[in-house]
């Protein structure tokens, strides 16, 4: 059937990879000599699905209705389909999948082709485009969650792998190094927390598993930069990251988030100097939400905020994520440099609302 729908599916999942268990168990301390990753692999691969999109577009049916006038005088125009690839994880035995928000962003179809061959329609739960996640669900049985680990314990220089569907060939395994962690300010998406990796990811990869050398999800694959014809740098979402995401909107329908109701930059030395500051890291409020948490906690534009529940901001990003993570409802403390005088409020909590889709 896929055959017929998507021309790009040729292979059926898994023909490309050597998924044969060794025989040893999939844990640390297991590994010597030469190193293979084939039970890592085994243990995480039957829970990384292909996924494949499809979009009814309309398209001029002669290149004279590339003209706005001829289109609208005669009203001709055709039908075409728009399909697109990507990767998924399966997070639960009961349906629910996790893939990129960018995979099924704006699609009609959704079909999915499992690690046994089997083909699913899927329907999304809920999106969380700040993330750039998105929660799917099928209607099978006989799935296999991925094992979630650690990704807060992984450090650079650790193996990992790459799981999914490249440019649609099929299943397909690659090897890297966990590069760095915790990459922000990229301006990928609102919040950022990347694992940073060289393990090969290419378009059909988005929404795959990010594994370590046992197999355990690391992170959701969803970018890649290239210049200059570099090979090129990879990241992930951290995978306690997808988890809230998960949770939230299968609790929900939407990621519950903490908001302030304020904007503001990042205090650079520059900033400071033309205000003849001594501090150098803060946020320096910009503009308030009428009625909003900021709002109502008598912050005004101007002031400096120079620490969030005790902790210093030292960057905007993070300041971000740390307000997202509390509750709406509960009290955050801000720590306030106005008018050269150093002091403490609380706001309470707002919800942050969601981003247009």
């Amino acid at each position: 059937m896929l055959m017929l729908v998507f021309p790009e599916f040729r292979n059926q999942p898994g023909a490309e990879i050597a998924a044969e268990d060794s025989g040893q168990d999939a844990q640390p301390g297991h590994w010597s000599g030469p190193v293979s990753y084939s039970a890592a692999v085994s243990r995480a691969a039957p829970s990384v699905v292909n996924i494949y999109t499809r979009k009814v577009a309309r398209a001029a049916s002669h290149p004279l209705l590339n003209d706005p006038f001829f289109r609208r005088l005669y009203n001709l125009q055709q039908q075409r389909m728009q399909s697109s690839l990507g990767s998924g994880v399966i997070m639960q035995d009961d349906g629910f999948v996790v893939t990129n928000f960018h995979v099924v962003d704006d699609v009609d179809e959704i079909l999915m082709l499992l690690y046994d061959g089997r083909e699913v329609p899927a329907t999304v739960v809920g999106t969380d485009p700040d993330t750039d996640l998105a929660v799917l669900k099928i209607e099978a049985t006989g799935l296999q969650p991925i094992s979630v680990g650690e990704p807060a314990q992984a450090k650079i220089g650790d193996v990992v792998l790459a799981i999914g569907n490249p440019y649609g060939v099929g299943q397909t395994v690659t090897q890297g190094i966990v590069s760095a962690t915790g990459r922000n300010g990229l301006g990928l998406n609102t919040f950022e927390n990347f694992i940073q990796t060289d393990a090969d990811i290419n378009p059909g990869n988005s929404g795959g598993a990010l594994v370590d050398a046992y197999g355990n999800l690391l992170g959701i694959n969803t970018a890649k930069i290239n210049r200059n014809g570099s090979a090129g740098i990879s990241f992930a979402i951290p995978a306690d990251a997808v988890e809230k995401v998960l949770k939230d909107i299968i609790q929900y329908g939407r990621v519950v988030r903490g908001w302030l109701g304020m904007e503001a930059l990042p205090l650079t030395p520059q900033f400071a100097k033309q205000l003849n500051l001594r501090i150098t890291s803060g946020l320096l409020v910009q503009s308030i939400v009428n009625g909003g948490p900021a709002y109502s906690a008598n912050i005004r534009p101007g002031d400096i905020v120079v620490s969030i529940n005790g902790i210093s901001v030292t960057d905007r990003h993070s300041s971000i994520s740390q307000i997202a993570e509390v509750m709406p409802g509960k009290p955050i403390q801000l720590g306030i440099l106005r008018s050269g005088q150093t002091f403490e409020v609380t706001a309470v909590a707002g919800s942050r609302p969601s981003i247009p889709q």
